[in-house]
């Protein structure tokens, strides 16, 4: 029986958009091929208990270390060893220097290479060192857009043709909700009728600062979701509206009971939020940088990442015009049913089966 382990290290905390792609893996290729077995590798403290429909149903063995602690890499090689798989899926950046078994590995961008805010010695080196001699002696390589196997390829040196692109998706879970359920939502916050929504983190590559000038001149409240602190990390004013991370359900409804979604990012290998908004009917402004262009297109409006006043007059275009924001939220919809969870993992495990020789 062939045995596949799932990285599932990086599970840990809210999640991000890396850990909701191997987390879908997980429960979404397991089925494709009953006959092989699956399990996950979890860290320490295995994976957080609230994570509803998308918990792990696979067995799930611990690794010793956190994911990349100072011990990852003969942890990581102990668990690898132990569980003798005939294919590792690294579905993050992390890669096992000290396995030298089958491996698939997702290299979602090169952030940390590619800009100055990212960069440091340690992970320098570790790219260096680790993921770009790991990842070339690979069986197979996956990356989640043409803007990521470009960047992926220029900074570790890895011919493009050896990256292969499977775009994220979008669970049916993020859909245009009913009118009661926004209303009751909008309720249980505390939201206006009618406010912008931002989403991001305190890093600097997702680029919430650009809209800290303008969020009081605005033509409605803006509404952060960037994390607990994040307003007053960035500099916001305190009459800015800061909601703590939101359960997927209440994800969908922030999404769509906005005038407008902001996705300011400038370095993005996917965009997932993007899509999501798109898919629950929320009008998209997302930076013209990344693969923003690719996931969103025309189905949303693109702006300068680093222009305010780009992203003013957006919002203004969205709060004044009723058939634009109909437009672009019918757009959206449509454009996201394009994005597939099942897409990505029917063709993720053919990744496998080529990787082991089977097709």
């Amino acid at each position: 029986m062939v045995k596949v382990v799932i990285d599932l290290r990086m599970v840990r905390g809210p999640l991000h958009g890396i850990a909701r792609y191997a987390l879908e893996l997980a429960r979404r290729i397991p089925p494709l091929e009953p006959g092989w077995q699956f399990v996950g590798l979890v860290g320490p403290d295995g994976v957080p208990d609230d994570l509803g429909e998308l918990a792990p149903r696979i067995p799930l063995v611990r690794c010793s270390a956190e994911f990349l602690s100072p011990l990852e890499q003969p942890a990581l090689a102990a668990a690898l060893l132990k569980q003798r798989p005939e294919l590792f899926h690294a579905t993050s950046f992390s890669v096992p220097a000290l396995w030298p078994g089958p491996l698939v590995a997702t290299l979602h961008d090169a952030n940390h290479l590619a800009l100055n805010e990212s960069r440091s010695r340690t992970r320098t080196a570790y790219y260096q060192l680790v993921v770009g001699p790991r990842a070339r002696r690979a069986k197979a390589l996956v990356t989640v857009s043409e803007f990521s196997r470009g960047e992926v390829s220029r900074h570790l040196s890895i011919a493009p043709e050896r990256l292969q692109v499977i775009a994220n998706g979008v669970d049916a879970s993020f859909r245009v909700p009913p009118e009661s359920e926004l209303e009751d939502f909008r309720a249980r916050r505390g939201l206006p009728a009618r406010y912008f929504g931002a989403i991001g983190s305190i890093k600097p590559h997702k680029n919430l600062g650009v809209l800290q000038t303008i969020a009081a001149s605005l033509p409605a409240p803006l509404v952060l979701l960037a994390g607990r602190g994040a307003r007053r990390a960035l500099g916001f004013d305190e009459s800015i509206i800061e909601l703590s991370p939101l359960p997927d359900a209440d994800l969908v409804r922030f999404y769509a009971g906005a005038v407008g979604v902001l996705v300011p990012s400038y370095y993005e290998g996917f965009g997932l939020p993007a899509l999501e908004a798109m898919a629950c009917g929320g009008p998209v402004v997302a930076a013209d940088a990344g693969a923003h262009p690719e996931v969103v297109g025309a189905a949303g409006l693109l702006v300068p990442a680093h222009d305010p006043q780009a992203w003013k007059i957006a919002a203004q275009r969205l709060f004044r015009d009723d058939d634009l924001r109909a437009s672009l939220s019918a757009a959206g919809v449509a454009r996201a049913a394009r994005f597939s969870w099942d897409d990505c993992a029917q063709k993720t495990l053919q990744v496998y089966r080529r990787a082991l020789g089977m097709s």
